[in-house]
């Protein structure tokens, strides 16, 4: 397994988020993701990245880091396929994310994700985040649950 940085519109992170998408839509039965529209440019450096984990030439996991304000940065379309769950890839995004915000200068991370997200709830809250009221537009759903950690 190797990981690093790519660009948010290439076709490998474009089906990893597609595929995170129609996960999310069948799992909170057709509810959309109401957050921001997000583009490439986002997940630049220094103002954010965009990681692929992959497992030979295949892409199996995905997250990335897009400006929030002036000192953080937000957790983005965290993903992992189904055939490769159980292995630690999220943690593993995860932290690679931790790092690269912190060398971007950022001084903690903010991250919503849905209530019935049972895999994701237990990795942030098992790596430091703390649930805080939402922001909008996620302020306004009761499915969205909010998280911060300072760096």
């Amino acid at each position: 397994m190797h990981s690093g940085p790519e660009p948010f519109d290439s076709d490998d992170a474009q089906a990893l988020c597609a595929a995170q998408q129609a996960e999310m839509l069948e799992l909170y039965e057709g509810e959309a993701d109401i957050g921001p529209k997000r583009d490439a440019w986002m997940f630049v450096p220094p103002d954010g990245v965009f990681i692929v984990v992959r497992d030979g030439e295949r892409p199996v996991a995905c997250g990335g880091l897009a400006r929030f304000d002036a000192s953080r940065a937000e957790v983005k379309r965290m993903y992992v396929v189904p055939e490769a769950r159980g292995r630690g890839l999220g943690r593993r995004v995860l932290a690679e994310l931790e790092e690269r915000a912190r060398a971007f200068g950022y001084t903690g991370l903010v991250l919503e994700t849905g209530d019935k997200s049972a895999a994701a709830l237990a990795i942030y809250t098992s790596s430091g985040f703390e649930r805080v009221r939402c922001w909008p537009p996620y302020d306004s759903r009761e499915l969205s649950m909010c998280f911060e950690k300072t760096l």
